[in-house]
């Protein structure tokens, strides 16, 4: 689904010369749910953004649902963009002033897609999330957890291959981000890849994949497993006793 090879990207000013990603190599396969996690500056966003279609790399090849990324003009990147792919931030991003429904629907008109496929798209979304009877409630009258349901569904409504989720428990308390955590378990278990970033290794460990950078590289790929899981839970409970 979607794979990175010797992939770099520089920002350059006319000072100096910052190397975000160098040598990147990553391979994601459908139906994955992969974490990505690393220490502040280590290249996480950045990967994710590139991967995203959000921001161009420098060198290298990417490779999304086998179309290569490189040389492609604006427009095929954001038609691209716009089929295969949905986003959720740390921040909601919900429009205070729009009720849950048209908050899902902004992206949709954008689309040019008919009302009548933009109504069934946001009631089942709505659905998924376990939110499907506030839909005419506003972003102000839910707790921070629905509102990132919110924002998740905002995201299924684009019906996307891969979903791109960068630090999207980073706003919640510790029950809420797994309540979202176990949302979006739900999702990829209907077949939906998941590409997460996040710092929290309770969470980490729980995908079928963790990916961790440092210094703009791969440092390794673990397979997460019951016993590994297990043993990282129990880790951080001991350390909050």
């Amino acid at each position: 689904m979607l794979r990175m090879n010797a992939l770099s990207k520089v920002y350059r000013t006319h000072l100096i010369e910052t190397h975000a990603l160098r040598g990147f190599e990553i391979h994601v396969r459908e139906g994955e749910f992969v974490t990505v996690t690393g220490p502040l500056g280590s290249g996480k966003t950045t990967f994710l953004n590139i991967a995203g279609l959000l921001e161009d790399f420098t060198e290298g090849d990417y490779f999304l649902d086998g179309v290569n990324v490189k040389g492609l003009s604006d427009r095929d990147r954001t038609r691209l963009r716009n089929e295969k792919l949905g986003y959720i931030f740390q921040g909601f991003n919900l429009i205070p002033d729009l009720n849950l429904f048209d908050n899902v629907d902004v992206p949709l008109r954008y689309r040019g897609l008919p009302a009548d496929e933009r109504k069934r798209r946001i009631e089942e979304a709505l659905a998924q999330v376990g939110l499907a009877s506030r839909a005419k409630h506003y972003p102000a009258e839910l707790s921070g957890g629905q509102q990132q349901r919110v924002a998740i569904a905002r995201a299924l409504a684009g019906e996307p291959k891969v979903l791109m989720a960068d630090e999207p428990t980073g706003n919640l308390d510790t029950q809420m981000a797994r309540s979202v955590m176990e949302l979006l378990e739900e999702i990829n278990a209907r077949g939906t890849t998941i590409l997460m970033v996040t710092h929290d290794p309770e969470l980490a460990v729980r995908a079928q994949r963790n990916v961790h950078i440092i210094d703009g590289q791969v440092s390794d790929l673990v397979r997460s497993s019951p016993t590994l899981v297990q043993t990282a839970i129990a880790g951080i409970a001991s350390q909050q006793i």
